[in-house]
């Protein structure tokens, strides 16, 4: 879950590194975000669920008797006719 974050800082530093988090193709909330957890030690582990998965498993709803495997089979047949 994500909750609003207010700081204040020098408008210099702030320019600054929205600049940098562009060129790193992340918002500066990421950045922020990875720097906390960088410096209070959570690790994020290799391979595991990223917290945007986390918060997205569960939206879509399958039939019980749904095969995906055979339903994606299906449309990269149709895709690539």
């Amino acid at each position: 879950m994500n909750t609003k974050l207010t700081l204040k800082m020098d408008s210099r530093v702030i320019t600054r590194a929205k600049g940098y988090a562009a060129k790193e193709g992340k918002s500066l909330s990421q950045m922020v975000e990875n720097y906390f957890k960088l410096i209070t030690g959570q690790k994020e582990k290799e391979g595991g669920i990223t917290p945007l998965v986390q918060e997205l498993s569960g939206v879509i709803r399958l039939k019980k008797d749904q095969d995906i495997k055979a339903d994606y089979t299906d449309y990269l047949g149709k895709k690539y006719k």
